[in-house]
């Protein structure tokens, strides 16, 4: 093999792998407890609101600061404040995923993806049958 072919081949090798780990993202979901071993670090905690807390949002006072608390699929409860706006039906969802990081026993989230109800229920379905 010629030293361009060579050198050729190298590059492809290294932008595909470059490409790769762009668009890929291996981050896998944490609970609070591991979050708080690795502070600082942005990772994601699937977990459900607790609606028996007290949630802080004043739009006048400051738009992009919303405090909750939540609970993790440990059964972890953490205190969360996102750098944002309340999200809308925050209080329908199921489950949150919360990207951010533990920051003096605190949860700092920078991105929140909720996951709601489904429409569609096991006991509205109808069964139908054929005479």
């Amino acid at each position: 093999m010629k030293k361009t072919h060579i050198v050729l081949l190298v590059l492809v090798v290294i932008t595909i792998s470059v490409i790769i780990s762009v668009f890929l993202d291996f981050s896998t979901y944490e609970t609070f407890a591991s979050a708080s071993k690795q502070p600082g670090k942005n990772i994601y905690v699937i977990g459900f609101l607790d609606k028996e807390k007290e949630m802080v949002y004043n739009q006048k006072l400051d738009p992009n600061h919303f405090t909750f608390y939540a609970k993790d699929k440990s059964g972890n409860m953490n205190k969360v404040i996102f750098n944002g706006e309340k999200p809308r039906d925050i209080e329908k969802s199921e489950q949150i995923v919360m990207m951010g990081y533990i920051d003096a026993g605190t949860f700092h989230c920078s991105r929140i993806q909720m996951k709601c109800p489904s429409k569609y229920k096991k006991d509205m379905v109808a069964v139908g049958s054929s005479s």
